[in-house]
């Protein structure tokens, strides 16, 4: 907090980066160079699986590729308003993500059963079950040299990515990626998630981190969750944004 070094953030979707670090980004900016790389900012094409078109609705849209364009539009406008640089890594959101290679007679199956070719095939059990599947272990290690490469080029101090809470595939898998920088990494906690569900106990231990609280503007970073039109209504069905301190957490 006493240099004005630049700062990277790692978003897993359109939004992340923002609901739980909006307020921290916003006293930083002006002050340094802030860069919110969002790692999975794309969809695939039908047909989609019972839980991606439950996702779809929720947001009001049937098409997923209009639903990402739309996103990624909202990400830019914010980050903006923020003063923060935006990137997107373009890899396909857990929700339709496929197998690479489908089991044998299972591929034409795919049109009437999707979720036979996809590889978080349901959201309950698969996308927030908590575990990485190896399916996902190549796209792991081009993100990997992907994030080496920014970090390489943005000369950030710091590197800031979600603590998984909500065992959120997508999380879990950007989480790895900020730990492979562990001299520099601050990981924050995932709000909303964090109003139902703690971090991983075993994951703070082996990582000795203790969480440390920021609140100062926290009135004004509803505006910038509201940016995210497509998003806001299905996060917060009730209307209201908690107004809750960020948390993050690092080394001891």
């Amino acid at each position: 907090m006493s240099t004005n070094n630049p700062w990277l953030f790692l978003s897993p979707h359109l939004d992340d980066a923002v609901l739980s670090c909006g307020a921290l980004l916003e006293a930083q900016s002006g002050r340094r160079e802030l860069t919110v790389a969002t790692v999975f900012t794309e969809s695939e094409q039908p047909p989609h699986t019972r839980s991606a078109r439950a996702f779809m609705r929720l947001a009001s849209v049937e098409d997923a590729a209009e639903l990402f364009e739309a996103r990624r539009a909202e990400d830019r406008a914010v980050l903006r308003d923020l003063g923060a640089k935006d990137l997107h890594l373009g890899a396909t959101d857990a929700i339709y993500r496929r197998r690479r290679q489908p089991r044998i007679g299972v591929k034409p199956l795919g049109h009437l059963l999707p979720e036979l070719v996809h590889r978080y095939p349901t959201y309950r059990l698969n996308i927030v079950g908590g575990r990485i599947s190896r399916g996902d272990r190549s796209l792991m290690a081009t993100l990997g040299g992907r994030i080496a490469e920014l970090m390489e080029q943005t000369k950030a101090e710091l590197i800031f990515c979600p603590l998984g809470v909500g065992r959120h595939v997508d999380h879990l898998v950007t989480r790895a990626l900020g730990a492979a920088f562990p001299e520099r990494v601050v990981y924050y906690s995932d709000f909303p998630y964090n109003q139902s569900s703690g971090p991983d106990p075993a994951f703070v231990a082996e990582h000795r981190l203790d969480p440390w609280l920021w609140d100062d503007g926290l009135t004004d970073k509803e505006r910038w969750i509201r940016g995210y039109v497509t998003q806001a209504d299905a996060l917060f069905p009730e209307g209201s944004i908690p107004v809750v301190p960020e948390t993050y957490f690092a080394a001891s």
